[in-house]
């Protein structure tokens, strides 16, 4: 069962014995959708995340030091996107929590809703190429999703820096921003198998997925990959200055990506990159409504 937010607000509250994650559900210190801060909260409070994540994140970055040492000398021996993308979907399918698995699929869906927000509100970059990636179900991810999805940000911050070059165009503050590409409803997601051994919480999942990820790729395509999870600062600067709230950027932590971290962090990066893009979406979602409320009250008077 997908734990919503109404397993948090009817929790009891013990004055002696407060809940770490009651607190921190029912902080309003930042925008965050409130069923996926309910997943994501439930998904780290599981044994998984507490007992098994410390062993397999050793294990793991183990593993990712020791592959790089081997992609020295054999880079491109193997490039296999598509067995990557299978091997993905039977771990999700199979073994992570429906709470990953919604917050997996949500993060796509809203990566590709806050791309299209900073396209449409900055004025001559209507012909940029979009690749919009909108998954509601785990048997999407086949599609090169995790690849596709790394790719779409490079390719957006390069098609708009082009048109910034070549026509003039500007990132500039919209007194009027059009968020018809941000979803304010809840994403039509379907739901999961919540099978015995659907147990893994998110973070654990993620630390197992990121050697496959960089076992199955070239060494080239695992760089890039890796060094994306920081274009987080980039995207979430753009929107800042469309919705002109620089100080809404606390949340987005992820470190300027011209600074690459090492490849071992990965993983950890990787959750503050789905953290990060929930919190920016948040955000939008909240200036969208308050935008409508505003046009209907302009309407009552």
């Amino acid at each position: 069962m997908l734990h919503n937010r109404e397993y948090y607000q009817q929790m009891p509250h013990d004055t002696r014995n407060p809940s770490h994650w009651h607190a921190l559900f029912l902080d309003k210190s930042i925008p965050f959708n409130p069923d996926a801060k309910a997943a994501f909260l439930y998904d780290s409070s599981t044994k998984s995340r507490q007992f098994l994540y410390p062993v397999i994140k050793a294990f793991a970055r183990i593993s990712i030091v020791l592959m790089q040492v081997f992609k020295i000398f054999v880079p491109n021996l193997i490039n296999a996107p598509k067995m990557l993308h299978k091997s993905l979907y039977w771990g999700m399918k199979y073994f992570i929590t429906p709470e990953a698995n919604y917050l997996i699929l949500r993060h796509f869906y809203l990566g590709s809703e806050v791309l299209r927000f900073i396209k449409d509100n900055v004025r001559g970059a209507e012909n940029i190429p979009m690749n919009p990636l909108k998954p509601v179900k785990v048997a999407d991810v086949r599609d090169n999703l995790f690849l596709e999805h790394d790719l779409n940000l490079y390719n957006f911050i390069i098609n708009l820096n082009k048109a910034i070059d070549e026509k003039g165009v500007k990132v500039v503050k919209q007194e009027q921003p059009d968020f018809s590409a941000i979803s304010a409803t809840p994403i039509p997601i379907e739901e999961f198998r919540d099978g015995w051994t659907n147990f893994i919480d998110l973070g654990t999942a993620i630390e197992i997925f990121t050697p496959v990820y960089q076992f199955f790729l070239t060494d080239a395509d695992f760089w890039r990959a890796t060094n994306s999870l920081q274009l987080d600062e980039v995207i979430g600067i753009y929107a800042a200055t469309i919705m002109d709230c620089p100080e809404k950027l606390t949340a987005l932590n992820n470190k300027h990506p011209m600074i690459p971290l090492p490849m071992a962090g990965a993983a950890f990066r990787l959750l503050l990159h789905g953290f990060s893009t929930e919190v920016l979406h948040a955000l939008l979602v909240q200036a969208k409504l308050e935008q409508q409320q505003r046009a209907v009250l302009v309407e009552v008077k």
